[in-house]
């Protein structure tokens, strides 16, 4: 049985075995998400990569690969990088509670366009609309529009990743994300796992989840390739 440390130094991985196995797609050593839920990969030994994405590069245009500090090997006949997100990992370490003000509502599937739609205004490229079954999703409406959501992405026994942060530009800095945020992360220790997000390096909203008590914890790479 693997520990928590070891689940989060390869979180794709691991919630592809665990809570999130019905949406694998497994190569000789390296796990994809299907491609209609997610476009995460994730790997041990990088000799096994090569293969595994020129597969994967025919059901689908672009996607990532996700590593703490090794780097894939690619055919370049096949397969092409685009760009290498420098990432990181937070952990909860101890929940620093915040005044809920606002209405936050449990989004169901019939709330799944408005979700996709308001993540591609702000973070447009890589949402599916499926990324949606990953998880539960909270979101704040105003004037029965949906202006701020927070989700659940990569999970396993022991863990539940935060994702989906996303507030329409017009209703910014109403701290909108940060209960969103915080309402999350309760309801995820209600189920006794540990709460932890992903983010760039640099993300000027790294010192909000330190707020909340969160502490970065180790680099996180997003490798995205393309199809050639």
């Amino acid at each position: 049985m693997k520990t928590l440390e070891e689940k989060l130094k390869n979180p794709v991985w691991y919630s592809l075995n665990e809570t999130h196995h019905k949406f694998l797609i497994a190569y000789d050593g390296v796990q994809f998400y299907h491609p209609d839920i997610c476009i995460f990969g994730s790997f041990f030994d990088p000799s096994k990569t090569a293969k595994a994405l020129n597969a994967y590069a025919k059901i689908a245009d672009k996607f990532f690969l996700v590593s703490e500090n090794e780097t894939p090997i690619i055919d370049t006949n096949y397969v092409l990088l685009e760009k290498k997100i420098e990432g990181c990992q937070m952990i909860l370490e101890e929940f620093v509670d915040f005044k809920i003000t606002e209405d936050i509502v449990l989004l169901t599937a019939e709330h799944m366009d408005e979700v996709h739609a308001l993540i591609w205004l702000v973070m447009p490229g890589f949402y599916r609309k499926r990324g949606f079954e990953m998880g539960t999703y909270f979101g704040i409406y105003k004037d029965d529009t949906l202006v701020s959501i927070t989700g659940q992405r990569m999970q396993t026994d022991d863990f539940v990743e935060i994702s989906g942060v996303v507030t329409h530009p017009d209703h910014t800095r109403n701290g909108y994300a940060r209960q969103l945020i915080a309402h999350t992360t309760k309801e995820i220790l209600k189920e006794k796992k540990l709460p932890i997000l992903h983010t760039n390096k640099g993300n000027p909203a790294i010192p909000l989840y330190e707020k909340l008590g969160y502490k970065l914890t180790r680099d996180m790479n997003w490798w995205l390739y393309r199809k050639k």
